[in-house]
């Protein structure tokens, strides 16, 4: 089968496509055919290695996995004999370390669900990573509540998109923030207000939020705190790129320390893959609460176009490949 693969850290040209072994599913996994996978700034960051504080993780002088992506939508072609869950032909999406690819194997009990019949492989794909992070971090890290004010900063990338929709699925009044290229998409979204950051400083608006969800991490806590009601809670899971060392990360401590003595939570995370949040997020596509925005479709062999472009920090929702 061909996979993309990478036997060390570098620029998007270090991808490349290679015929490696088809993979063969345990005894509780799944075989999936893969039509579709999409890319996040999680699989750019695993390319580069960077930030350098992440070498732990990723491989201190080579990647610990020549392997590259997560996201996926398919069709499963075989399954091992202990899964109950799903049969030959069924189309699936989910997450899988090495999804850039055109097989994968995935545990039953993981992170694979049945596809809504009403969305296509590609918008599936979009869906994992990003979506997940909007939902476990308006819902779990923000506990958001209907009737709240929620601003949203960074509404028009792949992370944003998603986030404006649930926080609208989970009754919330939003406030998106974008550039001026993006307010109509941000609206059609459900946004109830959007404020244009090249014209307009939110930091400076009199509205006041009860839940703040940082996607391009653009500005800092005293700035951020001055929209904030005093019991409100901001929600960090982006950041600009920072330096080559701590990357993202310079951004959250600062604002992480800044916040330490305030009424007002600070939190980051990442999102963390789960079956349960899976099929609510199927649920949300079936009952067509959520739609993924798709800005680019690439080749599986222009894997390394797809992650430069990624790397520009410009797409409006998610960069898809096609398999």
């Amino acid at each position: 089968m061909k996979a993309a693969v990478r036997d060390r850290f570098g620029p998007p040209d270090v991808v490349e496509l290679r015929e490696i072994e088809k993979a063969t599913p345990a005894d509780d996994e799944v075989l999936v055919r893969i039509r579709a996978a999409s890319v996040n700034p999680a699989d750019w960051y695993g390319v580069t290695g960077t930030p350098w504080v992440g070498r732990p993780q990723m491989g201190f002088l080579r990647p610990k996995s020549n392997r590259v992506g997560v996201d996926f939508a398919g069709t499963v072609e075989a399954v091992g004999k202990d899964v109950t869950q799903f049969r030959p032909g069924d189309e699936v999406f989910g997450g899988r370390d090495g999804a850039f690819a055109e097989y994968a194997c995935v545990r039953e009990e993981r992170a694979v669900v049945t596809k809504p019949a009403n969305v296509t492989f590609e918008e599936a794909a979009a869906v994992p990573v990003a979506a997940l992070t909007a939902l476990q971090g308006l819902r779990d890290k923000g506990q958001i509540q209907p009737g709240q004010q929620v601003l949203i900063n960074g509404a028009s990338g792949g992370v944003g998109t998603f986030a404006v929709q649930i926080a609208k699925a989970l009754g919330a009044e939003v406030t998106g923030v974008c550039s001026t290229r993006n307010i109509d998409l941000v609206q059609s979204l459900g946004a109830e207000h959007v404020i244009d950051y090249t014209r307009e400083d939110f930091t400076r608006s009199d509205r006041r939020y009860d839940l703040m969800f940082d996607v391009a991490g653009s500005r800092s806590w005293s700035a951020c705190r001055r929209v904030l009601e005093p019991q409100a809670t901001l929600v960090i899971v982006g950041a600009p790129k920072g330096n080559r060392l701590l990357g993202p990360l310079s951004h959250i401590v600062k604002v992480r320390l800044a916040a330490v003595r305030s009424s007002q939570k600070v939190v980051f995370f990442v999102a963390k893959f789960n079956k349960a949040d899976m099929v609510v997020l199927g649920e949300f596509l079936e009952a067509g609460k959520m739609t993924p925005v798709i800005d680019r479709r690439y080749e599986l062999s222009e894997i390394a176009d797809a992650l430069r472009y990624m790397g520009e920090g410009h797409a409006r929702g998610k960069i898809i490949l096609t398999v």
